[in-house]
């Protein structure tokens, strides 16, 4: 099953359901409601239908109660940040006001100038797990969706911590769709992609994580109960900008696309935010 949260005319939101070029409408606001009524047991009504073609997407999950992330998750970005591989999964978080649809514009902040992509694999959980075992944690999982983590890397890197420099907000889109696990094989093997103006930045296999979507979410299920709907982000493959030599950053009218094999595409394009948008001066110190 195929699934999408789509803007409707009248500024609200609806999740639904993508069956044979249809778009069935539910009475929930976002994928992520939707999964979470219904593993309340609560029917979730139908509320119409529409032409699937020309929707006006949302993230797929709008609201989820976490965005936890992965980072350092791929052998081969490892290697070319010269980082050992990890006995556990680094982890952090990020806030939902980061969120945006597949083809928004990319808001490049004022105060960074080393924006950079990270393409990645995204899961939803759909079931409550806590201290759960790598196949229950399989077996919470409600779909996987695209998502980019673009990152200001010159925020990032000020302090120890990265949450500020991965958490600005109207800079990661989410989607288009969620697929259910039977449709990809839980996303064991899939092909995973970044372009920039139409140059191949990243291209990878979701086999090359170091831990899987299963063994993230057990992780994590004994540190804090999971609940349906939170969102967690599984990491970037190699080829990011920030490890070119000399670096790559993101630049206005650039555009971004993020594809991951089976469950769909994202098409961002960077828009510049003025300095007075953003309480910074031109220098990028805080006014």
């Amino acid at each position: 099953m195929r699934f999408v949260t789509l803007r409707r005319s009248d500024g609200t939101t609806s999740a639904a359901e993508l069956v044979d070029g249809a778009a069935k409408l539910f009475d929930a606001p976002d994928v992520g409601a939707l999964i979470t009524l219904r593993a309340q047991g609560r029917e979730v009504a139908t509320t119409g239908e529409l032409d699937a073609s020309g929707l006006d997407l949302a993230p797929v999950v709008t609201a989820p109660g976490k965005i936890i992330c992965v980072g350092a998750n791929y052998k081969a970005h490892l290697a070319e940040m010269g980082v050992d591989v990890p006995d556990h999964p680094t982890l952090f978080a990020k806030y939902s006001e980061s969120l945006i649809g597949p083809e928004d514009d990319i808001a490049l902040p004022a105060m960074s100038h080393a924006m950079d992509w990270e393409a990645e694999l995204a899961y939803v959980i759909g079931t409550e797990i806590r201290r759960g075992s790598e196949a229950e944690a399989r077996d919470a999982i409600a779909g996987y969706t695209v998502t980019n983590d673009i990152t200001a890397r010159d925020v990032q890197f000020r302090t120890m911590q990265w949450l500020q420099g991965k958490t600005f907000e109207g800079t990661n889109p989410l989607g288009p769709l969620l697929v259910t696990p039977d449709e990809v094989d839980h996303a064991d093997d899939l092909e995973i992609t970044c372009t920039v103006n139409g140059e191949v930045m990243q291209s990878a296999r979701t086999s090359d994580m170091v831990f899987p979507p299963a063994a993230v979410v057990s992780y994590l299920s004994h540190i804090v109960t999971l609940k349906p709907g939170d969102l967690i982000l599984g990491g970037t493959p190699s080829g990011v900008g920030h490890a070119r030599k000399p670096p790559v950053a993101l630049e206005a009218r650039d555009v971004v696309v993020t594809s991951v094999e089976s469950i769909g595409t994202l098409t961002n394009p960077c828009v510049r935010e003025s300095s007075s948008t953003t309480g910074e001066d031109k220098s990028g110190a805080a006014a």
